[in-house]
């Protein structure tokens, strides 16, 4: 414990008479209630509107982990995929379950209280939003289903007529796109800030995707309060960034995924993804902000504070998919609260809160050309000095996996490998096939990260997963890329008009017929920094493949992880992944402490919570566990129904206190 965290603590000790020590065995106030305080909740996702997935919470700990058992399980039932994190508002949780249902459970049994039904369709499958009234009277859950934003009340399930139009708001109006044409729900909850509830949005991958605006609806009418455009208006700050008008053509550079709320300063941050589309730029030339950037806006005003943008002209889907994370560091003698995003890219970015000033230099380098017509790649992109990457950023056929059994198939990657274009992270895509690592589906994803805010600590989970693109003019590849594909006949000549060409690549992963990645493991890693350094504290793989353990290989980390960590001050990560092992890790060396086996794969982010004075930890167990994630020719992806659960762990009653 540092100087100020102890002068800190003294003062708590003094005030309130109850001594908790840090990563120590009871986190209780007085008469066994559960403890108040910043992170001690879990009423948002992913725990709080900072995004930290931090709980305050100690009655599990490093000294007690082990005893860990199954306190109650609740039962998707419908055989569906399900990567929910669970929200917790007093004695009651809020789930996703049975057709895309929302379910209240009593969180200490798991006991059904009510259920609000939605049918199947397209839902904020990672979480939801809660808000109440200042006197409480008013409690909602709030939620995306069918492109409708949608507010219930909290304690019946029941909907809420006079929330927008009969109950919901129409997210695709006012984008200047026709509303029937477009889609743009995300699957990622917005943020609740004061009475607003401010959304980001998933725009398609295509040409004619919708903008990505982030947009704040009072919660308590629906109504919209204000508009940031991600392309710019007419007279708006980077407007000039794009071609003219391009908000009017042009889509992405959305924020799909989670945001994060400094409500002190009143500061939301947004990380948005790509321009669309993807992987050709002509009709969109310039540096396109705001796409692929971190952006500080007043959370009332949606004014922009400041930005950065990690990738310039971005045609390599290289989106900012983690939340940023909020901590407070010591940099060059003096306490600093920062800011610090993980990428698709493998880099962390960190930045001064308010200022947005980098906390280490961010060097523009140059970088490969593109050789497309009509395609002007910008010359230079950022790369961070400090921290190091986290995720690989190359593969050449010394990195090709060692669990290629069959040498014909051996044989035809290391050929494709050797004749792709292959000039690091940043190799612009071509007509001819190009090697993209980390990967568009590589680096940090959602739920991916995780801080200590007390001791300056980031935990970053990422995939590495190489990728080869190819385009061809009016339509795309295969989604996986299995050895030279036919060889589509090449146009005649140049198109004449290049900008209105419609070049497209498919995400082209690199997948063996095993089902496995083609690059040698670890497939998943999780590196923990310590950001009033910027050094690495430690790196290990997550995760296994049960295939592959059969075989006496263990510490290749999982496959296809959509992975949320869970730091809390006892001491521990809890986490879980597709191979249906849940684990606590010391969060000082990486080391597991305790695992446990479950009946589904684990994906998202569990929620950590304490409800009559016992702390418990909740998984979404309802993935697939398999590595045939993606249909291969010969390999179909699984179909079958799974077995999933919510399962809550606790502490044995007599070692809770």
């Amino acid at each position: 414990m540092n100087v100020r965290s102890t002068f800190v603590w003294l003062l708590l000790v003094l005030g309130c008479g109850v001594v908790v020590a840090r990563h120590g065995a009871d986190a209780q106030g007085p008469s066994g209630l559960s403890p108040s305080g910043p992170h001690t909740t879990w009423s948002d996702y992913a725990g709080g509107a900072d995004a930290s997935q931090y709980s305050a919470l100690t009655q599990i700990n490093r000294t007690n982990v082990n005893t860990l058992r199954v306190a109650w399980t609740y039962p998707t039932g419908d055989g569906a995929n399900y990567l929910f994190n669970p929200l917790v508002v007093d004695e009651v949780m809020y789930v996703l379950a049975r057709n895309n249902s929302i379910v209240a459970l009593d969180a200490a049994s798991g006991k059904e209280i009510w259920v609000h039904e939605n049918g199947r369709g397209r839902i904020t499958t990672r979480g939801i939003n809660y808000w109440e009234s200042t006197d409480r009277s008013e409690r909602r859950l709030l939620y995306s289903f069918e492109n409708r934003l949608q507010a219930i009340d909290a304690q019946t399930g029941k909907s809420i007529p006079s929330f927008g139009v009969n109950g919901f708001v129409d997210l695709r109006e006012g984008l200047g796109r026709e509303p029937a044409d477009i889609s743009v729900q995300s699957a990622t909850p917005g943020r609740v800030f004061e009475n607003l509830v401010i959304l980001g949005s998933a725009t398609n991958q295509e040409y004619d995707s919708a903008p990505g605006d982030v947009r704040a609806y009072d919660v308590r009418s629906g109504h919209l309060v204000w508009t940031f455009h991600t392309i710019p208006h007419a007279g708006e700050f980077g407007y000039e960034t794009w071609p003219k008008d391009a908000w009017k053509t042009v889509g992405g550079a959305n924020a799909w995924a989670e945001m994060s709320i400094d409500a002190k300063r009143g500061m939301l941050y947004v990380p948005t993804a790509s321009p669309k589309y993807n992987f050709y730029g002509a009709n969109r030339k310039g540096a396109n902000l705001f796409g692929d950037s971190l952006i500080a806006l007043d959370a009332r005003t949606g004014k922009r504070l400041w930005h950065f943008q990690m990738v310039h002209h971005d045609i390599w889907d290289y989106d900012n998919a983690t939340s940023p994370k909020l901590l407070t560091v010591r940099h060059d003698g003096k306490m600093v609260d920062i800011v610090a995003q993980a990428g698709k890219t493998g880099f962390l970015y960190v930045f001064d809160r308010t200022t947005g000033q980098p906390l280490w230099p961010i060097e523009e380098r140059a970088v490969p050309h593109s050789e497309m017509p009509g395609e002007e790649t910008w010359p230079t992109q950022p790369f961070p000095v400090t921290p190091r990457p986290f995720a690989r950023q190359t593969f050449t056929e010394k990195d090709l996996s060692p669990f290629i059994d069959d040498p014909a198939e051996r044989a035809q990657l290391l050929s494709d490998i050797r004749t792709a274009r292959n000039e690091g992270i940043f190799t612009p895509p071509d007509v001819r096939p190009t090697i993209q690592m980390p990967g568009n589906n590589g680096g940090a994803n959602f739920g991916g990260a995780a801080v200590d805010p007390e001791h300056g600590t980031m935990f970053v989970v990422s995939k590495d997963f190489p990728a080869m693109l190819k385009l061809e003019l009016g339509g795309a590849s295969a989604s996986t890329w299995r050895g030279a594909p036919p060889t589509p006949v090449p146009p005649a000549s140049t198109p004449a008009d290049p900008i209105n060409a419609r070049y497209k690549s498919g995400f082209g992963f690199i997948i063996t017929s095993s089902g496995l990645s083609a690059i040698a493991p670890p497939w998943t890693t999780f590196t923990a920094y310590d950001l009033n350094t910027g050094a690495i504290k430690w790196q290990e793989p997550l995760g296994q493949v049960p295939e592959l353990v059969s075989r006496g290989f263990k510490d290749t980390g999982g496959h296809m992880p959509k992975v949320g960590p869970v730091v809390t001050a006892g001491g521990l990560i809890f986490t879980g992944t597709r191979d249906r092992i849940i684990r606590a890790l010391d969060v000082d060396t990486g080391r597991v402490l305790w695992q446990a086996e479950v009946d589904g794969g684990v994906e998202g982010i569990p929620a950590v919570f304490q409800v009559k004075g016992k702390q418990y930890v909740v998984y979404c167990a309802a993935a697939r566990a398999t590595t045939h994630t993606h249909a291969l020719p010969g390999h179909p992806a699984s179909t079958a129904p799974i077995s999933g659960a919510y399962v809550a762990f606790a502490l044995p009653d007599n070692t809770t206190r």
